[in-house]
Formats: structure tokens, sequence, C-alpha cells
């Protein structure tokens, strides 16, 4: 049974979303150490979803239709705002400083604690794979830890894929267009979130 979920985690994390599409512009723009203060943050996230899923907090707010878009277009609008903040040129100052990790662990964590399709698949995948026979909540906390690290694993060779394009984008002449090009990528995975947070996806 726990194979079964093992291969099901990593299947739907391999299949391309938001995390990936996220973590691959921070580390290929802001290099590795930033990516993987954004994949801490997403599995914070995705670990505290999962506390909540195994309480049925996630279960009441996919039930509420207010809820749940009330989550799902503040995840939206977040992305929107990172994708503006982006676009902006850089200051000198800014360009010689080098970014805050914490920035990229807050921005990973708030994005999958916005994100009401992580709680839908906890809700529809874990009880799937939990035994009648034994305590439900023990069980999900259990389920729930190893999918977070399966998705952690993913997400880490992610960023280390992507961080080999930081060098050479550390250059601010380079820099400057490929800021534009991060802010519209965020502002492409802001619509992939809301079209695959969709009731009917």
């Amino acid at each position: 049974m726990l194979s079964a979920f093992v291969l099901a985690s990593a299947l739907i994390e391999l299949t391309p979303g938001p995390n990936m599409g996220y973590l691959t512009v921070v580390s290929s723009t802001e290099g590795r150490r930033n990516g993987f203060a954004a994949v801490a943050g997403v599995a914070l996230g995705l670990m505290t979803v999962g506390l909540l899923a195994a309480v049925g907090l996630a279960a009441a707010i996919a039930a509420s239709p207010i809820l749940f878009a009330g989550l799902r277009w503040g995840g939206v609008a977040y992305l929107v705002w990172m994708a503006w903040d982006a676009w902006g040129d850089e200051t000198p100052e800014e360009e010689s400083r080098q970014p805050s990790a914490w920035r990229y662990f807050r921005r990973g964590l708030i994005t999958n604690l916005l994100n009401p399709k992580a709680g839908v698949f906890y809700i529809a995948m874990l009880p799937r794979f939990v035994e009648s026979s034994g305590s439900v909540m023990a069980q999900t906390l259990t389920l729930s830890v190893v999918f977070v690290v399966i998705a952690t694993a993913i997400h880490a060779t992610i960023v280390l894929l992507a961080g080999f394009a930081q060098p050479f984008l550390a250059d601010p002449v380079r820099r400057r267009p490929v800021r534009k090009v991060m802010a519209l990528a965020l502002l492409g995975i802001a619509v992939w979130f809301g079209w695959s947070t969709g009731r009917g996806s």
C-alpha cells in the first residue's frame, strides 16, 4: 500500500505545475540558495495543509465554495503581485545586494497555503491509502510526511538543474531583460494556478 502511494505521489509531483514553474524561475534567476529556500517554504506549506487535512479543516474548506474561492483567488493575486514586483527595474543598491533567502521561503510558503488544490489532493488521494483498521489521523499524518518528502526531493532536483543557468544571468546587463521574462513567467504561473484550481479541473 505504501509503495503504491509513493509511486502515485511521485507521478503527481512530476507533472508540471505552479510549484515546478516557480522554482525553475527562482533558481535560474536568483540562484540555488534562494531556490532551496523556496523549496523549504513549499515543503512547510504542504505539511501544514497535510496537518489541516488530518484534523478535517481542509475538507471543510474544500466543501465551502466561498472559502475555496477565497483561497484560490488569494493565491492568484499573490502570484500576480510577485510578477509585478519582478517586472520593475532593480535599483543599483538592489543589484549589488544578495536577495534574502527568507523572502523566497516566505513566498513558497504563502503560495502553497493559498493553494486549495493542495488540500483537495490530501482529501481525495490519501483516504484511498488509509486502512480502516488503524488510526486514521496517524496514517494521514504519516502519508502526509511521505508525500512532502517525495515532493521536496523532486523540487530540490529542479532547483539543482535550473541553478546551472544562474551564473550566466548574474550579469546585470543580462539580468534586466530576464527579470521581465521572469515577471511574464510568474504571470503565466498565476493564470495556470487559477485554471488548475478551478472546480471543474
